[in-house]
């Protein structure tokens, strides 16, 4: 029985789900909003908001821990100088996840997961296709709407 044992495994061993979770979390920091699996999401909240909180104590410490965690300087310095500024007056739950229904290749069910108080510019900027094609992959969509008027 699993009694008492909250960390979810994600079917990974220990060192792949460690590199799994820092990746994710860097990718959350960096563009303020991603789209993955539902239980990816589940298991990457409490490790971003412990990151958080280090980033609201600010010191050097805290620093050093956080680059121990996730290994990205860039996404260590916009964790202390933006995100932790973005959620001072909040005392945890920093992230919100959105259940986005199933995907369409296997049925996962899929999630977005976002940090709250970060400006919505910030999270919006993210995901936006620079062309989608048509159906039939002859362009893009602009492009054969052109033609059809």
């Amino acid at each position: 029985m699993r009694h008492g044992r909250k960390i979810s495994k994600l079917q990974r061993n220990a060192s792949h789900r460690r590199a799994l979770l820092a990746n994710l979390a860097v990718s959350l920091i960096l563009k303020g909003r991603i789209t993955t699996t539902l239980a990816k999401a589940k298991a990457l909240r409490p490790y971003v908001e412990k990151l958080i909180t280090l980033g609201k104590r600010g010191d050097l410490h805290a620093r050093r821990q956080a680059v121990a965690k996730i290994h990205h300087a860039e996404a260590v310095k916009t964790l202390f100088d933006s995100v932790a500024k973005a959620c001072a007056d909040r005392r945890g739950g920093y992230c919100r996840i959105i259940k986005l229904g199933q995907r369409m290749t296997d049925s996962a069910p899929m999630g977005m997961i976002e940090i709250i108080d970060l400006p919505r510019e910030a999270a919006d900027n993210q995901e936006v296709p620079a062309a989608a094609t048509t159906s039939s992959g002859t362009g893009t969509v602009a492009q054969h709407e052109e033609t059809q008027a």
